[in-house]
């Protein structure tokens, strides 16, 4: 388990080497994309797609916002995943694009739920991992003492960000059980909808193409509609590519709804 004053050498070393790639890895593809690459919006929607957007109408009697991973680790640039993930959280402005989200769903009455991610002792002697899994492990992101222990919590990477606690901890506000790995699978998410009379999930949150992709793909497959929000969502970049590049290409095929934060936010208060 992490030191929770987070300053463990080897591993900001690791995050510093993986940044350092980052980084390069980025300007050579500036540089070998010459004119296009510095003109051209890599996350703009095709000029002439060839699939229909999605047809969801936000109902707000049935509909929930389901954050995942609105933690410190994620969020901030005090978290252990921040030199991977920073760039792309500050670019599309998501936490400033979360805290409205929150705001417009409290203000709207609507279903708020959290699907954190948390990491014990004994999760690190997984024999069977993947790459992320083992990159996780390896830094000590959202590791916490125990499930009955707020020791060490308070303030550490597994809490959530200090702008949305008010949000999160009103005594409403549904705190699922941890994901393990990606998807709600393994928690409590869809029942606790379910228990609401939920079938319309508005999605946001961190990875953009892992927990995030992992939430709707299982939504969808459960019957549920779900709409993302895609300047509230982010993703690492690294060698091995744009995680929300990657991501936003998935969701234009599969969401419901492809929606920005401005666009949810005027749903809720029309709704």
């Amino acid at each position: 388990m992490h030191d929770d004053n987070c300053c463990n050498p080897p591993r900001r070393s690791f995050l510093s080497a993986v940044a350092g790639i980052t980084a390069a890895t980025a300007l050579t593809a500036v540089g070998g994309g010459g004119a296009q690459a510095a003109t051209n919006d890599p996350y703009a929607d095709p000029p002439n797609p060839a699939l229909e957007k999605g047809n969801m109408k936000l109902d707000r009697s049935r509909a929930a916002l389901v954050v995942i991973d609105p933690q410190i680790d994620f969020m901030s640039p005090k978290g252990l995943a921040w030199p991977v993930v920073g760039e792309s959280v500050t670019e599309h402005n998501v936490v400033a694009n979360l805290g409205r989200l929150f705001e417009a769903a409290k203000a709207a009455d609507i279903v708020v739920a959290i699907s954190p991610h948390y990491y014990y002792h004994w999760d690190h002697s997984w024999k069977i991992q993947g790459p992320l899994e083992v990159f996780q492990h390896k830094v000590g992101i959202f590791d916490r003492k125990g499930p009955y222990t707020q020791d060490g919590f308070r303030g550490s990477g597994a809490d959530f960000l200090p702008e949305f606690k008010a949000y999160i901890e009103d005594g409403k506000t549904i705190i699922c059980s941890p994901h393990k790995l990606y998807g709600p699978q393994a928690n409590d998410l869809p029942l606790q909808a379910r228990k609401q009379r939920v079938d319309q999930i508005i999605l946001a949150g961190m990875l953009a193409n892992m927990c995030v992709e992992s939430h709707c793909r299982e939504f969808l497959e459960l019957g549920f509609e779900v709409g993302i929000v895609r300047d509230a969502v982010a993703a690492p970049k690294l060698p091995e590519g744009d995680g929300y590049l990657s991501a936003l290409i998935n969701f234009r095929y599969m969401a419901n709804g492809l929606w920005t934060t401005d666009e949810v936010v005027k749903m809720l208060v029309q709704a």
